[in-house]
């Protein structure tokens, strides 16, 4: 509840005397309330800054592209009628196309719906056109028909979808308690910020993404307008609270990423950089889960034999992305990307399971139960010789996972048996396991207080003895010795402290004082 108060709170002061802030969206003049939280505009590394209405929209827009206008001096031309697309001749439509995008890039405050709902709805309907013209499937081929998009349509779009959704971001939950109390972390039961411009945003990015997918679209063309820079404020976007936007934000990079050949290396390159900063410096980010969808799909499309390229970010980014404390937030996505590297090449295997236990958990039980799920996924696309590489230091960790106090966390690791593909690479190199895994197997019989633990203990011991009875006698005879010889020496221990004792109660005498 604090933390909420200070959200809000923070989100309200700063709207004080921004009626006219870069923030998109437009919901229908007949939606009622948009919502109480106003815009703010927050310039911090993370987020991406919003362009002002005396400023160009973005820096990769080109002279010729009109600036985004405020609302007060854009209610003019927001309200002068303007044909609908279809009712003119192709030759006009350009034209008319351009009227309809300067009318786009105007920008209204939609925290208070009662403010320019005229101006709201007229740009509403015209991204609705927008959006069905874009869409729209191209007419039998005409030589002396113009093109549906010509070059400067398409820089004034690109130029009117920057200047909705690139805008200041509002401030993180624990930013915003960071700001009154240091100590404060966010509660994990806190709703996400859901914008009240969504709907408005809704269509800037249904639009953008029309214009991406559209056959009409040339890569050649449309690459100097969707480039670098623009790839680079997407990504930045990825960071926002409101999950609807990083949906549309992740179909949309994915898209471009098809379409757009010459930016794959650049968008992975990118990414890359999004996650080593999050590992690194910040552990804070939103979007984390929405990117690693994105690669797991290019991951999927890697031709063999893979680049050293594609090795080096699954060492450097996509192991090390399993250390931050919220990997419970995205570990889904994540082990599917790890999982697609083994299955593309099997290889990778002893790389991954080591860099698992380099990053295995101490203390945290929820996170070790996520490591065994995800360890269960990667052995059943290993080979028995990547398994030999690693099964010494692997089964020393299963080993203790299986003596956990914590009953989840060796019940998860008795689950390992039920898989008959690693139940089979631990037939095949019985005689190194055994001997590991004995000893655990046996704590958990004698001293293990959950009883389900004990009846699955029961299961795979027997399943030992049924695999290798000579072996079993064996490893039992080992335990045994060495149970008693350990034993033998914390008698000798307690026997030579007796005797140590007593030497000091005798040259002592009364002015001695034993603790025992």
């Amino acid at each position: 509840m604090f933390n909420k108060i200070i959200k809000r709170g923070t989100r309200k002061g700063r709207s004080e005397g921004a009626d006219h802030a870069a923030r998109p969206a437009a919901p229908s003049s007949s939606s009622g309330g948009a919502g109480t939280a106003a815009p703010v505009t927050v310039n911090h590394a993370s987020r991406a800054s919003a362009p002002t209405p005396s400023s160009p929209t973005s820096p990769h827009v080109a002279p010729s592209a009109f600036p985004a206008v405020s609302a007060s001096s854009a209610s003019p031309p927001l309200l002068e009628p303007l044909p609908l697309l279809r009712d003119v001749a192709a030759a006009e439509r350009p034209g008319l196309l351009l009227r309809k995008l300067r009318l786009v890039n105007a920008l209204f405050d939609f925290s208070d719906s009662l403010k320019h709902p005229r101006e709201k709805e007229a740009k509403r309907q015209a991204l609705l056109e927008l959006v069905d013209y874009v869409q729209a499937p191209a007419a039998a081929a005409n030589a002396n028909a113009p093109p549906r998009l010509p070059d400067n349509v398409q820089e004034a779009l690109i130029s009117a979808i920057s200047a909705n959704i690139f805008r200041s971001l509002p401030p993180a939950l624990y930013e915003s308690a960071a700001s009154i109390d240091p100590n404060a972390t966010p509660d994990d039961e806190e709703e996400p910020y859901l914008d009240p411009a969504w709907p408005h945003l809704q269509l800037v990015y249904e639009l953008l993404l029309r214009y991406v997918v559209s056959p009409d679209t040339d890569t050649k063309v449309a690459k100097r307008y969707v480039d670098h820079a623009f790839v680079l404020r997407l990504l930045d976007h990825f960071d926002s609270e409101d999950p609807r936007e990083r949906e549309y934000l992740k179909t949309v990079l994915h898209r471009i990423y098809g379409k757009f050949m010459v930016h794959r290396p650049f968008i992975r390159k990118a990414i890359n950089n999004v996650f080593y900063r999050f590992i690194f410096e910040t552990e804070r980010h939103n979007g984390i889960g929405e990117l690693l969808e994105i690669l797991g799909s290019i991951i999927n499309g890697f031709a063999l034999p893979m680049k050293e390229e594609h090795k080096l970010f699954l060492g450097r980014a996509l192991i090390p992305l399993h250390k931050p404390k919220p990997v419970a937030i995205y570990h889904q996505q994540l082990s599917y990307c790890i999982v697609q590297f083994v299955e593309k090449d099997f290889k990778l295997a002893d790389a991954v399971i080591r860099g698992l236990l380099k990053y295995w958990p101490v203390i945290n039980c929820q996170k070790e139960v996520l490591f065994l799920g995800e360890l269960e996924e990667v052995l059943e696309a290993t080979q028995p010789a990547e398994f030999q590489r690693c099964m010494v230091p692997l089964f020393k960790q299963i080993g203790r996972c299986l003596n956990s106090a914590h009953f989840q966390v060796a019940e998860r690791a008795l689950f390992l048996w039920n898989n008959d593909h690693i139940v089979s690479l631990i037939a095949q190199n019985r005689g190194v396991i055994f001997p590991i895994i004995f000893e655990a197997l046996e704590r958990n019989i004698q001293s293990h207080w959950n009883q389900a633990v004990h009846g699955l203990t029961a299961n795979v011991r027997k399943m030992f003895l049924d695999m290798d009875s000579e072996l079993f006698e064996e490893c039992q005879q080992q335990y045994i010795e060495k149970v008693a010889k350990a034993k033998e020496l914390e008698e000798q221990r307690e026997s030579a402290w007796r005797h140590l004792e007593a030497v000091a109660a005798k040259a002592g005498g009364d002015d001695m004082v034993l603790v025992n």
